[in-house]
């Protein structure tokens, strides 16, 4: 069974993809074992611009399937509306009017169930796609894309971790910035989530939230802090009281972030940031380790 890491923050900004490129590739180097990065940021992907000979082999598009309403049929009794869980349907009988919002319609299916007059029908809206890309470490990379205007970031995360392979030793999630409904659904399952923050007054601020999502789902975290050098000492402090665990740090250099502008993994350059980044793989390695031990058959 696949061992999930997610990357995850309560911020944009702070350094989240710049973990999980640095950790697929660095996986990919100590280890040896079937890697696949899955980037979950739907609205803006950009995992796959930093692997330069990146090729898409496999394009999946996604749907919803959308009710729509017959006004030659449908007789304004408004059942659909007690059933929708989402205020999606609106009927006004006197006028008459029947119309179905798609922008807040989740496709479950309960309208069309409860029209006893066999009015609505459901039919497929493209909501993006699942762009399946192979890299030069002969290991994966799959982006979900949404399509421009859909609001329905949550239901294509979904679709993607389902298209990700059984065949992975470890998955990489890189989740979306926040700590909204695409998040949780990004990382309520995975096996360890990584926190990156900053050691800013936002950046604590606003890891204060994540830390709050994350313990309510009960979810094993530590937490790695980019851009050491920019801020305080106030998110240790934090940190301390809190007893979380920190991963590793990684300090602000000007020219790590040209190397990153540029589309470099910067964490496979020989200096103090590729010494952060081999720190958090080997806090890693020891929890996989322990992981696949825990799960091993005992006879």
């Amino acid at each position: 069974m696949s061992y999930k890491i997610a990357i995850a923050s309560g911020k944009g900004g702070t350094g989240k993809t710049t973990v999980s490129v640095n950790l697929f590739k660095g996986f990919n180097e100590l280890r040896g074992k079937k890697v696949q990065l899955v980037d979950c940021d739907v609205e803006e992907p950009n995992d796959a611009i930093f692997f330069c000979d990146a090729e898409v082999v496999d394009v999946q598009e996604v749907s919803q399937m959308v009710p729509v309403i017959d006004s030659e049929k449908c007789t304004f009794c408004r059942k659909c509306v007690e059933y929708c869980e989402f205020n999606a349907i609106v009927v006004l009988p006197p006028v008459p009017f029947a119309e179905i919002n798609p922008s807040l319609c989740h496709s479950c299916g309960a309208c069309s169930v409860a029209c006893e007059d066999g009015a609505i029908t459901e039919h497929p809206k493209p909501i993006g796609t699942l762009n399946f890309y192979k890299t030069d470490e002969n290991n994966g990379l799959v982006e979900g894309r949404l399509e421009i205007g859909s609001t329905m970031q949550t239901m294509l995360i979904r679709e993607l971790k389902k298209a990700i392979p059984g065949i992975n030793d470890i998955i990489i999630y890189d989740a979306p910035p926040g700590t909204s409904c695409p998040v949780v659904e990004t990382i309520h399952d995975v096996n360890y989530l990584i926190l990156v923050a900053e050691p800013t007054l936002f950046g604590l601020h606003d890891l204060k939230l994540m830390v709050a999502l994350v313990r309510e789902l009960g979810l094993e975290f530590g937490v790695v802090i980019n851009k050491v050098g920019l801020g305080d000492n106030a998110i240790y402090d934090y940190l301390d009281k809190e007893c979380i665990e920190v991963l590793g740090e990684i300090p602000f250099d000007k020219a790590y972030a040209s190397l990153y502008a540029v589309g470099e993994i910067t964490g496979v350059i020989p200096d103090a940031i590729h010494q952060s980044y081999t720190e958090i793989l080997d806090v890693l390695n020891q929890k996989i380790t322990h992981h696949e031990g825990n799960n091993r058959i005992k006879w």
